[in-house]
């Protein structure tokens, strides 16, 4: 439910327990729609199939703790859907699951829920980016005390700050399209030979079925079944990190620049959001914080997908495979309410110029210490930020021109 993972809550519903079970079964449904299309079964399978599921009602929570038996939910699901389809056409049953093994089904299901919960990632990345570019192009020239090590040190503007995270936003956004967009079906069979199709329907028609498996998901054909070899979701985990990463600098930066005693930045306000339960005063950038606490998990889950890549032994991992779902579901979660929570907080983020004014203040003519004593002159920090303005005119430009 998210109780403790507020970061996530409401924006992970893609990823739920019943959107998994949803793909389990569009995973099953589609091994027989393949066979269909190939005329390796009969039309009156899949439409028993279909039938069967459309009336099918199972319990999740019963799922889980049955599977516990077998280590894995397909083996439960098939003793519910085997029976259900056999109820609407007893010849039918035989095609479900027919020659496939559980691994085959899990992980063609999270590479389904995988490229769903992408596709809801991107949109709130590009609300991002129209967010963060909107602001680059309002605060071009707000000239600001840049901080390195913490300390102050020579002018910015808040303009170049904001197009560089909207730049490190759309390139993370470019990684998990690619990385989405390879995410194959699995389809290997007991030990990923495709022996038992062969043995079904001979070495072309086996040869042929992966692909059409693949296409009745609209997932990419796997070249070769990937059991063993992780390579899909390691990428897939690269790239949601790459993604909560720069979400994450964005978070960190503007809870820092929130604080009291700097106030250059406000967060958009809501109803009830930022408060306090002893404080009244207070105006949390809660938005900030939660975007943070998700980079802060982000990048260990994705060490766990690759360990469990790296022990993936023999055919079939005994554990390393199992413990890749709830990493890898936990990692789509964190991306998704990053990914929401910073779309909101781009829309209505707030400079406060006279803030950011008495701050740039503070250090006098410190700031331009460097200008000093390059030139042995001082100006004033307008003429001291560099190509800073020309870099947010080429970001802004790239921006045009991406498809967002």
């Amino acid at each position: 439910m998210g109780l403790l993972e507020p970061v996530s809550a409401g924006h992970d519903a893609v990823v739920s327990d019943s959107a998994v079970l949803e793909a389990l079964l569009a995973a099953e449904r589609a091994l027989v729609r393949a066979a269909v299309a190939l005329e390796l079964a009969p039309a009156q399978a899949a439409a028993a199939f279909d039938e069967a599921i459309a009336g099918l009602e199972i319990d999740a929570a019963e799922l889980a703790t049955d599977a516990a038996a077998g280590g894995n939910p397909v083996i439960p699901l098939l003793s519910r859907l085997r029976p259900a389809v056999a109820a609407v056409d007893e010849s039918a049953a035989e095609w479900v699951h027919r020659g496939a093994t559980s691994q085959d089904i899990v992980d063609t299901a999270l590479a389904l829920i995988s490229v769903r919960a992408a596709a809801a990632i991107d949109a709130a990345l590009g609300r991002t980016v129209d967010g963060l570019a909107a602001l680059a192009a309002e605060h071009r020239d707000t000239v600001a005390a840049a901080r390195t090590l913490g300390q102050h040190s020579t002018p910015t503007t808040w303009g170049l700050r904001f197009a560089l995270w909207a730049e490190a936003v759309l390139a993370a956004r470019g990684e998990l399209r690619e990385a989405s967009a390879a995410l194959p079906a699995q389809l290997g069979g007991a030990s990923g030979t495709l022996a038992s199709f062969v043995a079904l329907y001979g070495e072309e028609a086996a040869a042929r079925l992966p692909g059409a498996y693949a296409a009745e998901l609209s997932l990419a054909a796997p070249q070769l079944p990937w059991h063993v070899t992780r390579r899909p979701f390691t990428r897939l985990a690269d790239a949601l990190v790459a993604v909560v990463d720069a979400l994450g600098v964005i978070g960190s930066d503007v809870a820092l620049a929130s604080r009291t005693e700097v106030g250059e930045l406000i967060e958009p306000q809501a109803p009830g959001r930022g408060g306090s339960s002893a404080m009244p005063h207070k105006r949390n950038p809660i938005l900030s914080v939660l975007i943070r606490s998700a980079a802060l998990r982000a990048p260990g889950l994705g060490a766990d997908l690759h360990r469990a890549a790296a022990l993936a032994v023999d055919e079939r991992p005994d554990g390393a495979w199992h413990s890749e779902w709830p990493a890898l579901r936990e990692l789509l979660r964190l991306a998704l309410g990053a990914s929401a929570q910073a779309a909101e907080l781009s829309a209505g983020l707030r400079v406060v110029p006279e803030r950011v004014a008495a701050n740039l203040a503070i250090s006098g003519d410190e700031l331009l210490s460097e200008q000093r004593k390059l030139t042995g002159r001082t100006g004033e920090p307008e003429s001291y930020t560099g190509l800073a303005g020309a870099f947010v005119d080429r970001v802004l430009a790239g921006l045009s021109q991406e498809e967002r």
